[in-house]
């Protein structure tokens, strides 16, 4: 009998657990195989045997349970962050502590993530520019509701097979409240987000980020979709490198503006100018829809792909 599944491998390393070590602490659940390790932990596969749906087990990582304000952190935080409810954002079903064990138990999603996306070949600009207005409306929404993710990026950017993003990890950079493992930064407890994606704020006053830092972020991965390279030192405009109307390169320059001040302020403003700037054109590219498995049933689009006020009534929800 395994009571204590192996998290640490010498300092600083988290070693993820085989599936059947954690059998013990979510008898609940059958966990099938690893999906993925990061700086905020690593994510299982599973069925929840009571409701015979498949969902993802997120364990947070294991130093965190030494740290002797988490507990309660955790009880405010993670709270806040299941109250979260979005077609773009990934559901947190269940969440606690089993053991020395902290863990998420969150909607499955059957799809990728934008970097395996990005690796597989640069985006049409119609199809970057529709997965740019559902991540605003993910950021639009949470913003409201007080959460700012922190770290976005194409890692936390899922796309399901019906084409429908979804943000995962929203808060838990400050949740965890660590400089994580994974990543090149300073002063654990301070500095929070991933190198590259992050606002110059994150760095330089790390406790005073706000949403703006999300545009920020936003701004990185939206160039790096439209031309497959990350706005680094004196960079080409987005339409200089990619088909994709000379109007959108105003926007990204403001998103990626260094003054959070002269920033865009809130996604709601750059979805309406994608809006604006895109117009009604045609349907999904041919090649992302063979990717995805998916063949949208609305004529309603926007940026070549449907307008999805129309398909969520049309399409079926995946079952998760």
């Amino acid at each position: 009998m395994v009571n204590n599944p192996p998290l640490r491998d010498g300092p600083g390393h988290f070693v993820p657990p085989h599936p059947a070590a954690l059998a013990n602490f979510f008898p609940q659940l059958e966990i099938y195989s690893l999906l993925g390790v990061g700086g905020m932990g690593v994510v299982y596969k599973a069925r929840q045997r009571g409701l015979d749906r498949m969902v993802a087990l997120k364990i947070l990582p294991p130093q965190i349970s030494t740290e002797p304000t988490f507990a309660e952190r955790f009880a405010r935080e993670a709270q806040a962050l299941a109250r979260l409810s979005h077609p773009n954002v990934v559901t947190v079903i269940d969440l606690g502590q089993s053991g020395s064990v902290y863990y998420f138990l969150m909607e499955f999603v059957d799809g990728v993530n934008l970097r395996q996306m990005l690796q597989a070949g640069k985006l049409a600009p119609r199809d970057a520019l529709d997965l740019i207005l559902q991540i605003c409306e993910a950021l639009e929404y949470a913003h409201g509701e007080g959460v700012v993710h922190r770290d976005i990026k194409p890692e936390n950017i899922l796309v399901d097979k019906k084409g429908r993003v979804k943000i995962a990890d929203f808060g838990l950079s400050k949740l965890l409240g660590v400089a994580r493992p994974d990543l090149q930064l300073t002063q654990s407890n301070q500095v929070m987000g991933t190198m590259h994606y992050m606002a110059p704020e994150q760095i330089d006053q790390p406790l005073a980020v706000d949403y703006r830092a999300d545009l920020y972020s936003l701004g990185v991965v939206f160039y790096e979709m439209l031309t497959g390279e990350l706005p680094l030192g004196r960079f080409e405009l987005p339409s200089r490198k990619s088909a994709v109307d000379s109007r959108v390169d105003e926007l990204v320059l403001r998103l990626l503006e260094r003054n959070p001040n002269r920033r865009c302020q809130q996604a709601s403003e750059i979805r309406l100018q994608l809006e604006a700037i895109a117009g009604v054109t045609s349907k999904l590219s041919p090649e992302v829809s063979r990717k995805l498995s998916y063949e949208y049933r609305s004529r309603a689009e926007v940026f070549g792909l449907p307008d999805r006020k129309s398909t969520r009534l049309n399409s079926s929800h995946l079952v998760i």
